[in-house]
């Protein structure tokens, strides 16, 4: 219980730096700033949150993480469960806050655009459902290997691991904004998508399968291909 009030806690703080710092300053091609300002909103939330709830829950606060754990052996199918429910349950809380906050502020929420609430969209790859898989699987492949090697038992960061991953995550985030708003986490996007179909826009809610299906499946590759290579050539 103790780890899934901490998977809670992380993913909601990600959700409410991250997808809040994007609804303050956009994220159009005519405002770069506005790409690097998000982008180190969610990487520095994971940094800070690796020193928060890391030594609790791991701090994976993200499905596919869990997803790589369960395939690498880290966790039960049981604690998968009950980690991707926190999770969601997390995104959905930050959404929430973040709506209550913009609108009894009557602040202007600069991921409009059709959108809002920092939600994921395939707008700016044609609204073609196959780049945005590919830009998840990706962006997910890359992002979840990192954080199985930093956190292998052969590494040797100390305390830095939490620093590697936030600004991995940084990383890909400057690449995919621009593409599908980055998501590689299927509960970043289900919070938001969830808030803004109570809203009355569905469009995010009728694409969540893609930024479900695509962090996911990047993350099953990476575990597997990790496994593979962490895993000592047998003597001839």
């Amino acid at each position: 219980m103790k780890k899934c009030i901490a998977e809670f806690i992380g993913t909601m703080t990600l959700v409410l730096i991250g997808c809040g710092t994007a609804m303050l300053v956009g994220c159009d091609a005519a405002s770069g700033s506005g790409y690097i300002l998000t982008a180190f909103a969610f990487g520095l939330t994971i940094v800070g949150m690796a020193y928060c709830v890391g030594n609790i829950s791991g701090c994976h606060i993200n499905p596919a993480v869990s997803l790589a754990v369960l395939i690498s052996g880290g966790m039960t199918p049981a604690e998968f469960v009950g980690y991707v429910i926190s999770q969601c349950l997390g995104a959905v809380a930050g959404s929430g806050l973040l709506k209550a906050i913009f609108s009894l502020g009557n602040v202007t929420d600069m991921t409009g655009n059709g959108k809002g609430l920092g939600t994921n969209g395939l707008g700016c790859v044609g609204d073609s459902a196959a780049a945005g898989l590919l830009v998840e699987c990706l962006l997910t492949f890359i992002f979840v290997l990192t954080i199985l090697g930093v956190t292998s038992k052969k590494a040797k960061h100390g305390s830095f691991g939490g620093i590697v991953i936030g600004f991995t995550l940084v990383l890909v985030h400057i690449l995919g904004i621009g593409l599908t708003g980055t998501s590689v986490n299927p509960a970043r996007s289900f919070g938001p998508a969830l808030i803004a179909a109570f809203s009355g826009n569905t469009t995010p809610i009728a694409d969540l399968w893609v930024f479900v299906v695509g962090p996911f499946v990047g993350a099953v590759i990476a575990a597997f291909l990790y496994k593979y290579l962490e895993t000592p050539d047998k003597k001839q």
